[in-house]
């Protein structure tokens, strides 16, 4: 059995960087900044990229701005490719986002709703 799964609670890098396809699919990228429990107050938070597709990408266009507390509950991928100026092969970690949650004040979410399912 395997078990690809991410639960993180933090608060948005930037505004979402929205894109639409031709084919009709959306797809939202955000970068997201979490504590670590640590008595240092001082330590820099962790910093995770963020890739939501479908409906949840459309909540987070609407909805995510910068600074705002999210939930989220997705998968580790390694986003792969060759470097165009030296050739050398590359990685970057992105998290899968399947379900978001909007959380903070009441007021923060008004008309938002709560959580949304990714239609995968």
């Amino acid at each position: 059995m395997s078990l690809n799964l991410i639960n993180l609670v933090g608060r948005t890098g930037r505004d979402p960087d929205v894109k639409y396809f031709e084919s009709g699919s959306v797809k939202c990228s955000v970068s997201l900044a979490v504590d670590r429990r640590s008595r240092n107050r001082d330590e820099p938070p962790d910093w995770f990229e963020l890739e939501m597709w479908g409906r949840t990408a459309e909540v987070a266009a609407n909805y995510v701005k910068k600074g705002k507390l999210i939930g989220i509950t997705g998968s580790l991928k390694l986003d792969r490719w060759q470097d165009r100026s030296t050739g050398e092969d590359r990685q970057k970690p992105i998290i899968l986002v399947n379900r978001l949650e909007l959380l903070g004040s009441r007021r923060d979410n008004e008309n938002s709703g709560g959580g949304y399912d990714d239609d995968f």
